[in-house]
């Protein structure tokens, strides 16, 4: 043989890559060798080589994640597509005969049994043999809830304010789904029917006994599910099973996930205790969530410019930002800032110099969740019931303005609780940071200084 390449193993009269698997990576990649077909000439040798070399060296440092250890999760449809992925780099001209000896190569880094099959194939070389020797003629696997899960988390859930969340809470609900049905290998088309949605609903019901919560978890599966259809293309065959479902509430509405307003005895005690041991930002953050009835997260990802203090009518301007996310459409709202809100304000700005975070240590990814618990600690010193929280403020802010006689759609346009609507009934912007304010006067009344 002319060619000096490592590796190289001629068999049969054909060209082969052949080399060992360290120790180490053998659990790993699933192998003890890796064998890559070359062709039968040392012309085809020459060409490939590099391009077989590189594959074999990316093989052997690829990350746990990434290499074989991460097959055991891939359901059908990923096998299906990186298999076909595979056979197109693997032979780019679509030649049988290639594919046959590709085929050959992958089935012979393997033991062979009694009558000559290999044993012990792992799920990506049998989904590669499947797609080498059938090609056109094999059926694309149908979708399953596992493949809509993590469509859904990687279209809606990364990159978001509060990711790790989020996915924790998806995994959680299709949980549920699993738990019942007794199984993972659930089809999108048809492995969920509407009475298997009520059975879901009712184990949930027993094993969360919080209609609230259910009702909230019955949402997020109607979305996936929803995603789900479109994504791959089903609604003319496939219905959601969990739409129009109902959850009955408890009489009144209510439920043990409500949280409570502060009394005023426990307001009292905890502002001051807060502001006589938290953290000068805590402190800040507290003050303009208490004047304003904006939610933690909100106040905690401001950036400085957001703050308007030049304006006829002080307040801040909450928009989306990468760091910081906001709830819905409706949520993206100006404020007004009055009182010792105004003045929590002014000094943040003072405090947070040339930073464009407002407050530096919580406009990040996960600082608004840093920034309850670090004030949960002190609300806990002082207050035991444990539907009175952080969040509570803004239930103290609703019903101030209730008290106050303020209309829902002004209530909804300083909360942020509508869809838009609220901000589209009260014209341009000026107009309605305007009303806002007026209304939050007349809330806060003799509050205000």
């Amino acid at each position: 043989m002319m060619i000096d390449f490592p590796y190289i193993q001629i068999r049969n009269g054909r060209f082969r890559y052949r080399r060992k698997v360290p120790l180490n990576l053998q659990s790993k990649l699933g192998k003890r060798e890796i064998v890559i077909p070359l062709g039968k000439s040392e012309g085809e040798v020459a060409k490939q080589y590099a391009k077989v070399h590189a594959e074999a060296e990316r093989r052997l440092t690829m990350t746990g994640v990434e290499a074989v250890a991460s097959e055991q999760s891939q359901t059908a449809m990923e096998l299906f597509r990186w298999a076909q992925g595979r056979v197109r780099e693997l032979d780019p001209h679509s030649s049988a005969h290639s594919r046959e000896v590709i085929a050959e190569g992958i089935a012979r880094t393997y033991p062979l049994d009694d009558e000559g099959y290999p044993i012990g194939v792992s799920q990506r070389d049998a989904a590669l043999l499947r797609a080498l020797m059938l090609r056109d003629r094999q059926t694309r696997p149908e979708p399953s809830l596992e493949d809509v899960k993590r469509a859904y988390i990687r279209e809606k859930v990364k990159g978001s304010s509060d990711e790790r969340k989020k996915e924790q809470r998806v995994e959680r609900v299709l949980g549920y789904v699993y738990q019942v049905l007794g199984r993972k290998d659930v089809s999108l088309n048809g492995g969920v029917r509407k009475t298997d949605a009520i059975d879901i609903r009712d184990h949930m019901l027993n094993t969360i006994n919080s209609p609230a919560t259910v009702k909230r978890y019955l949402n997020d599966l109607r979305a996936i599910f929803n995603f789900g259809i479109e994504l791959f293309e089903l609604s003319r065959t496939v219905s959601n099973p969990f739409q129009n479902l109902p959850v009955k509430m408890p009489v009144g509405g209510s439920s043990k996930d409500d949280r409570h307003p502060f009394s005023p005895t426990q307001l009292k005690q905890t502002r001051a205790r807060v502001l006589g041991s938290a953290k000068k930002d805590l402190q800040l953050i507290w003050r303009m969530l208490e004047g304003t009835g904006c939610r933690l997260s909100e106040v905690a990802g401001l950036m400085v410019a957001d703050v308007k203090l030049d304006h006829k009518f002080p307040h801040i301007d909450l928009v989306f930002h990468p760091h910081r996310r906001l709830k819905t459409n409706g949520s993206v709202r100006v404020v007004p800032l009055i009182g010792d809100a105004l003045k929590a304000a002014q000094e943040a700005v003072m405090a947070a110099g040339d930073n464009a975070l407002l407050f530096p240590a919580y406009g990040r990814q996960g600082g608004g969740e840093a920034a309850s618990a670090a004030l949960m600690k002190t609300v806990r010193k002082v207050v035991i019931d444990k539907k009175v929280t952080v969040h509570s403020l803004r239930h103290n802010m609703v019903d101030k303005l209730m008290l106050a006689g303020v209309p829902k759609g002004e209530r909804d346009l300083i909360l942020g609780h509508s869809s838009g609507a609220a901000s589209e009934a009260y014209g341009g912007l000026e107009t309605r940071i305007e009303v806002a304010t007026k209304a939050v006067r007349q809330a806060l009344g003799s509050a205000v200084s």
